[in-house]
């Protein structure tokens, strides 16, 4: 049986971490909510799935991953599931704990980028708390970017087996991850990565890595990559930007 994938159907979002693995192991999944509605897939699958009176153990939010009989909840449990059966995870229970750890920094990292276009509340539009939003993302681009950049640079410096990757010698879904934070944050941050790049080439070197990979080339070029868009996110707004 395929994957099941339940995300919403027109952002990328924490849905296209997820999707990021998927690919690369060229597994056989269906993006659920992006397909005509009908019995078992569309928007009402996708939020059945969230239905706690039709899902015994319902997620609090998507993504969910189904496999079987099972749903998954959670964007780093999901890919901790993942990752043995796709082949991106290592083998001990050691490396499989370090990349979890990793995953979630890069899930506080990921809210940190949100929090610079809501900083004040998720029920109102950026517009409405566009000030603090330039107060909260200048800090973000002063302080918290450079020290996520320069975290994730020593991991990977700081892997023995020749830091190519984050965790051992093959890529894993950490990587694909990164990859997604450092994308999603180009086109955020223009400016401030532009500004940053020189400082943390090896960074550089691994999206450029993952973006050449045949299977995540092939993705990146077709209508399953959704585009960055002002409803995820990942959002270009120039005043945010410094």
């Amino acid at each position: 049986m395929s994957y099941e994938l339940y995300y919403w159907p027109t952002l990328q979002g924490r849905g296209e971490f997820i999707r990021l693995a998927l690919e690369e192991a060229g597994a056989d999944y269906r993006d659920i909510a992006r397909l005509p509605e009908r019995k078992g897939q569309g928007m009402p699958a996708m939020l059945a799935c969230l239905d706690g009176d039709r899902a015994p153990q319902a997620a609090y939010a998507p993504p969910v991953l189904r496999d079987g009989e099972m749903l998954i909840g959670q964007t780093t449990n999901i890919l901790l599931y993942l990752g043995r059966r796709l082949g991106l995870a290592p083998r001990a229970e050691s490396g499989r704990l370090w990349l979890n750890q990793l995953q979630l920094t890069m899930a506080d990292w990921l809210t940190e980028v949100h929090d610079t276009h809501h900083p004040l509340s998720m029920n109102q539009y950026y517009e409405e708390q566009q000030q603090a939003a330039m107060l909260r993302s200048a800090d973000f681009r002063r302080t918290r970017l450079p020290k996520f950049l320069a975290y994730f640079t020593q991991v990977l410096l700081s892997n023995g087996r020749r830091g190519q990757y984050l965790v051992g010698a093959k890529l894993t879904y950490g990587d694909l991850s990164l990859f997604q934070m450092l994308a999603g944050l180009r086109h955020a941050f223009p400016q401030a990565m532009a500004r940053l790049a020189p400082e943390y080439p090896a960074l550089l070197e691994l999206h450029d890595a993952v973006a050449a990979r045949p299977n995540i080339a092939r993705y990146l070029q077709s209508k399953r990559r959704i585009a960055f868009n002002e409803e995820g996110i990942f959002r270009h707004y120039p005043e945010l930007d410094g």
